[in-house]
């Protein structure tokens, strides 16, 4: 089976909806390619989140009357005109129905997936401070740590220079955070180092930057110009944000 094949098959395989003999080549193409494997964890991990958190709600006794009633109607194609035009705010009704639906379920991918995110940044910031893991280029030189991740992530992280605003860059490192690469970049201020996260967003226009604290730690996401950034540190809340600021200011 090629990758190909596979992918076309991912979400069949994942609802449970393929033969035996379909099924069983797909498990075998997932045991041997990496790249299948983690498309296949997002689907699997995306289809758990909805089916777990997504929030139901049932349709009001009146909408179903109305169903109801149409349906129990004469073929609307044999209808008389006004009849048939009875049906438009029935397809107006499902189609809002459909649209908040998506919403819901944008929302609530997006509500788990982020302290799922959080937990795994943090976790790599504190790896980064164990003696010899905080960088795999050091350099304070933008123009050295941003060409470093050519192949070794699939985009163009940003890497602007914040020497002038007390945040000198220190390095990067390559990371990975839900089964993917990401971008690391390390700058320092007086003792504390700032990770900056970064890999392409799931969902297209920008977000402001929210902020949460963990053990210690705050840490601010925000989404810009098609990446979604993270940035950890145990500097305290105000400076993180005067931090964030002048980055986001500076690409």
């Amino acid at each position: 089976m090629r990758c190909a094949d596979c992918r076309d098959s991912l979400n069949a395989f994942v609802d449970d909806e393929l033969d035996p003999v379909g099924a069983a080549d797909v498990r075998a193409h997932l045991a041997d390619c990496a790249d299948c494997r983690r498309e296949h964890r997002v689907l699997a991990d995306t289809s758990a989140l909805l089916k777990d958190g997504l929030v139901r709600h049932a349709a009001p006794d009146v909408l179903k009357a109305r169903l109801r009633s149409a349906l129990a109607q004469p073929n609307p194609y044999e209808a008389p005109a006004r009849r048939r035009r009875s049906w438009i705010p029935l397809v107006a009704a499902g189609v809002v129905v459909a649209f908040a639906s998506s919403a819901i379920t944008l929302a609530t991918v997006r509500r788990q997936a982020e302290p799922a995110a959080a937990n795994e940044v943090l976790a790599s910031h504190l790896r980064s401070l164990m003696p010899g893991h905080l960088t795999d280029v050091a350099s304070t030189n933008q123009h050295n740590v941003k060409p470093w991740f050519n192949g070794r992530v699939d985009f163009s992280p940003s890497v602007p220079n914040l020497d002038s605003a007390g945040f000198p860059l220190v390095g990067g490192r390559l990371d990975y955070v839900g089964e993917r690469s990401v971008a690391a970049l390390v700058y320092g201020r007086r003792q504390h180092m700032i990770s900056v996260y970064s890999w392409p967003a799931t969902a297209p226009g920008n977000r402001a930057p929210t902020e949460r604290d963990d053990r210690g730690y705050h840490l601010v996401t925000w989404t810009e110009g098609g990446l979604t950034y993270w940035a950890v540190s145990d500097l305290n809340r105000d400076e993180l944000r005067e931090f964030v600021r002048v980055f986001t200011a500076a690409h």
